[in-house]
Order: structure tokens, then sequence, then C-alpha cells
């Protein structure tokens, strides 16, 4: 068993609940740690024995381009689209950061984390 991570993906993009948010964008980060067995491709030395991290990366970035209103939907849409492409993966585990939300005050971001286990 083994992880891959991608930690600090950052993207502007048009996510939140308010309209006002979808209009003017946003930055948001990604945080996205997969576990599955890594024994096969630590043995072969072989990319097809494994999760293609510029895969996982192109996945999450399709996701960000399509608005969500909730980091909760955009967060499990992620999460699927790593399963369907990667359907070994065991688990995926997924935080995702909205840099100074809208709430009145100082606050570097909201952060939300799904994590779901086959």
């Amino acid at each position: 068993m083994g992880q891959i991570a991608l930690e600090g993906m950052e993207f502007f993009a048009f996510h939140g609940f308010y309209d006002e948010e979808q209009k003017i964008g946003n930055k948001y980060g990604i945080d996205l740690t997969i576990n599955t067995d890594l024994r096969r491709a630590a043995e072969s030395d072989d990319l097809d024995e494994t999760v293609n991290y510029e895969v996982l990366y192109a996945l999450v970035l399709e996701e960000m381009r399509i608005p969500a209103r909730l980091l909760e939907h955009l967060g499990h849409r992620i999460i699927d689209k790593v399963y369907d492409r990667f359907p070994f993966v065991q688990s995926v585990k997924v935080s995702v950061y909205k840099f100074n939300p809208p709430l009145g005050g100082i606050c570097k971001w909201a952060k939300v984390t799904l994590e779901e286990s086959r």
C-alpha cells in the first residue's frame, strides 16, 4: 500500500454560493491524496502500473473549470473522477480551499475535506 499526493495546487476559478462569486472568480487550492497498491510500479519501474499524477492534475483542472456553488460538491466531483479513471484506487482524500472567502473579516481560506474509501 502507498500514497500519491498532489499538494498545494492553485487555480483561479468561478465557484461560490453567491452569483457574484461565480462572476468575479477567486483563487482556490486543492490537496489530493490517493491510497493504492504501489508494489507493482515499484518493482517494474513502469508508469502504466501506477496512478499517473499528471493525469490526476488534469482531472482536477477539468473539474475546476466547471463552476460549483459548494466546495463540498466540487470535492465530491473530483473524487468521482479519480475513481472513474483509476478504479483500482482504494481511497481518495481531497481538500478544497477558497482563499480570502467573503466573510466580512480576515480569513486566509475556508477549507472542506472529503475522504472516500472503496
